[in-house]
């Protein structure tokens, strides 16, 4: 088996694992969210319109060329133009998770989100898995202008909010795009449970430090508050 059909063969059954244990913990109910990983070879897979995340099945993935056009599986989500946009715009990305995760969806729907970054500094591992979210406004799923909307942030944010619809969280690796948007879910309950009670957030100084320390990348204006 050639090198790139044996790394394309695991890349499929981490989608269908992942995706299962995402499913069984309740971060994304139903067909809803999806997940796409960038191929070696050029091109990537993508779960399938319609399709539950917790029973995916690893010969049924979409497989898109490099114009995001489907060369051979089951239809792929209608999200694609989303994802294609997040490739395009963050050269590192390899893998994304879109996500209808409650926390976060509720999160994206409160009036005093900032739109540069939709959770302020919480947490040390939000900011080192996450770094500052950006929130856009919404639009009907799979609308092509959510494109638009994704390029417009020029790839500054890996994790980005899409208003009354959930996260979309890119990764230099499926793992980490993973593991980035439960900590994103995680920080948006937190958010939830201290609304309100004016809870001790990390100062500049701590922030700084993160950034110094662990290579931390925020967009400009993330966190100044």
């Amino acid at each position: 088996m050639r090198p790139e059909a044996s790394n394309e063969t695991r890349l499929r059954e981490d989608i269908c694992r992942f995706g299962r244990s995402l499913f069984e913990r309740g971060l994304t109910p139903g067909s809803s969210g999806n997940i796409s990983v960038r191929l070696d070879g050029g091109g990537w897979l993508v779960t399938p319109t319609n399709a539950s995340l917790g029973f995916l099945d690893p010969a049924k993935l979409s497989r898109l060329d490099e114009r995001g056009q489907l060369v051979s599986g089951d239809a792929p989500t209608k999200e694609v133009p989303l994802h294609n946009a997040l490739y395009d715009t963050r050269g590192t990305a390899r893998a994304i998770v879109h996500l209808h995760s409650t926390h976060s969806v509720a999160l994206s729907m409160l009036p005093e989100i900032d739109p540069r970054a939709a959770l302020p500094p919480m947490t040390a591992y939000y900011l080192m898995k996450c770094g500052a979210i950006a929130l856009v406004p919404y639009y009907r799923p799979g609308d092509p202008a959510v494109a638009d909307a994704i390029k417009g942030l020029a790839g500054k944010y890996s994790s980005v909010l899409l208003a009354n619809h959930g996260p979309v969280v890119a990764g230099d690796t499926l793992e980490a795009a993973v593991f980035a948007t439960e900590e994103l879910e995680e920080t948006a309950k937190l958010y939830l449970l201290l609304r309100g009670m004016n809870p001790r957030y990390l100062s500049p100084e701590q922030v700084t430090d993160l950034v110094k320390v662990f290579g931390v990348t925020l967009p400009e204006h993330g966190h100044e508050h």
